[in-house]
């Protein structure tokens, strides 16, 4: 009963609700989030340092000041996403280099498409599915709160995006008259089984990255394409897609990995800001005798 007040007399109300009005509201919530609350400020602070050792201090905290700033619009724009049309959802978040995506489906090849939390990845879910000729399928864990999960997946699956557990996904690869599908996987976040984890360096900092992108990729003969979102201006994204192989049942063991992760460094290194700095990435240390790849 909670959960449907809630989204009915706070959420709903919020999504429609025109985007200037959607800002002054992220500008309030930013003061009670940074300010009030402090939430996970001291996670943020430290991903950052270590992060960035190099940099002082006031640059980190400059770097996580702006962070939460893009954090509660973040909030805010997932609310709106709720009610927002296909066209203004096209709008704020235009496509570059889709043909990548299509020529792929032109040549029948079932695509990975693997990405970071950084910019707007809530707002490319929603826009994705009318710009490409292939099914796009993302595989999500269920919420607890049944009534939560509905609406979350009828949001992000209106124009056309699939939303499958990991299971139910390998099942539709096999099937032969489903046409083809880009998956897509956001391998940035702490790995649940330190074990199968690909351990490597980044921003730093020893990681264990989410191995599970690659092996799907090669069970089922992938192409591989990195989506690149970036920030125009406040409400405002550009996916840009880079494909990193075209079938990959014939790269190196790891090589999809470091590539993927290598480009979200870059991404990261470049506008810091936009990455999801409050996830306890690092939780996790190698165990021992697993190899630390370069």
């Amino acid at each position: 009963m909670l959960s449907r007040l809630l989204y009915y007399l706070i959420i709903k109300p919020i999504s429609l609700l025109p985007f200037w009005v959607i800002y002054r509201i992220s500008d309030l919530v930013f003061v009670i989030i940074y300010f009030v609350v402090g939430y996970r400020k001291k996670v943020v602070f430290g991903n950052i340092q270590r992060s960035f050792p190099e940099k002082s201090p006031k640059e980190v905290k400059g770097i996580m000041f702006k962070f939460y700033r893009h954090f509660c619009d973040l909030i805010l724009e997932s609310i709106k996403g709720f009610s927002i049309s296909s066209k203004e959802a096209q709008k704020r978040m235009g496509s570059e280099h889709v043909e990548i995506i299509n020529n792929f489906g032109k040549q029948g090849k079932d695509v990975v498409l693997i990405g970071g939390h950084y910019g707007n990845w809530e707002l490319f879910a929603i826009a994705v599915g009318p710009t490409i000729n292939i099914k796009p399928i993302a595989l999500f864990t269920p919420l607890l709160n049944k009534f939560f999960d509905k609406k979350v997946k009828a949001s992000r699956s209106r124009f056309g995006l699939n939303l499958l557990p990991s299971n139910e996904v390998k099942v539709l690869m096999n099937k032969d008259n489903d046409g083809n599908k880009m998956v897509i996987f956001g391998s940035d976040q702490s790995p649940r089984k330190t074990q199968r984890a690909y351990w490597m360096t980044f921003l730093n900092q020893e990681t264990g990255v989410q191995f599970g992108a690659e092996k799907f990729a090669v069970t089922h003969n992938c192409a591989v394409v990195y989506g690149h979102i970036y920030r125009l201006k406040r409400g405002h994204y550009k996916i840009s897609y880079q494909a990193i192989c075209d079938d990959a049942s014939m790269m190196e063991y790891g090589e999809i990995t470091k590539a993927h992760t290598r480009l979200l460094e870059a991404e990261i290194i470049k506008e810091p800001a936009y990455w999801l700095w409050s996830h306890k990435r690092w939780k996790h240390t190698r165990p021992e005798g697993e190899v630390l790849h370069d």
